[in-house]
């Protein structure tokens, strides 16, 4: 394994990539009681864990979606410090590895999307490991805007008032300053520092975070009772990893009990509740 600059590991990545569009998931390491912790008590500790490790396969597997449709390279950029091998095991070949373990999550966006651009990719983007669901056709929307001539940012909406993926084609450090993180006024605040530096800002449909149980029932709603999210009509993100383990802990947990679901799967199978 080769380390690049700022330690990007860039296993995997063909030189030719670096002429394409970088996205990098911001992903934690799995680790029952410290990853997805505001999905408990509805999930218990290792549950959480597992569905955090779900979303970054499903996520990365969007990602690579995507780059059949726009040219685009995948990026894991990861915490905690020393978690690398987690990622090694966890991911497929062409994906690129940057540890990003700093104090503050604006500086681990900042730091990625520096490490990206000294790699000599022409556009970079940052973009949560909350929803596998997203719809490749919006990542291939973020490239292609990208790609265009002219200088802007891309910046799709969370519906709690954060955003999911931010992408750029030069620095913009303004962006990821004064902004008062893990809040509803992310996003507000993202777009008033692209108005302070007079940057033009394409704003990719809205989409939701799964950080919640309001969020896993919505998520519920998608993958196991196929009601599509939202008004673009686009397809959703696969999220096959997701679906099997929802479908395993609703077949062998009381999961749908503590999301306050219905008790019955749809297939007509009864959810076994605890006893």
């Amino acid at each position: 394994m080769t380390e690049g600059p700022g330690g990007v590991s860039n296993s995997g990545v063909s030189t030719s990539s670096l002429f394409s569009c970088a996205i990098a998931v911001m992903a934690k390491a799995s680790a029952a009681g410290r990853t997805k912790t505001r999905l408990c008590p509805q999930l218990s500790p290792h549950e959480a864990a597992a569905f955090n490790t779900a979303f970054v396969q499903d996520i990365v597997g969007n990602i690579f979606a995507a780059g059949a449709l726009s040219r685009i390279t995948p990026y894991v950029a990861y915490g905690p410090a020393g978690a690398g091998h987690f990622f090694d095991a966890l991911l497929p070949p062409g994906v690129g590895r940057i540890e990003a373990a700093l104090p503050g999550f604006g500086a681990c966006l900042r730091a990625t999307m520096g490490h990206l651009f000294a790699l000599g990719h022409p556009a970079a983007a940052v973009l949560n490991a909350d929803s596998p669901t997203l719809p490749p056709a919006i990542l291939a929307e973020l490239a292609d805007t990208l790609a265009r001539p002219g200088e802007r940012a891309v910046l799709g909406p969370s519906t709690d008032g954060g955003y999911y993926v931010l992408g750029l084609k030069t620095p913009r450090w303004r962006l990821f300053e004064d902004i008062d993180w893990s809040t509803e006024r992310v996003c507000q605040q993202t777009l008033e520092r692209a108005s302070e530096i007079g940057l033009d800002v394409h704003l990719l449909p809205p989409w939701y975070d799964v950080d919640d149980a309001a969020a896993l029932r919505l998520l519920h709603g998608e993958i196991i009772q196929a009601v599509p999210f939202g008004t673009s009509g686009l397809q959703r993100g696969a999220a096959r990893h997701t679906e099997r383990l929802m479908r395993r802990l609703l077949a062998t947990q009381d999961l749908a009990e503590r999301l306050g679901l219905p008790t019955e799967l749809p297939s007509g199978i009864p959810q076994r509740r605890a006893s």
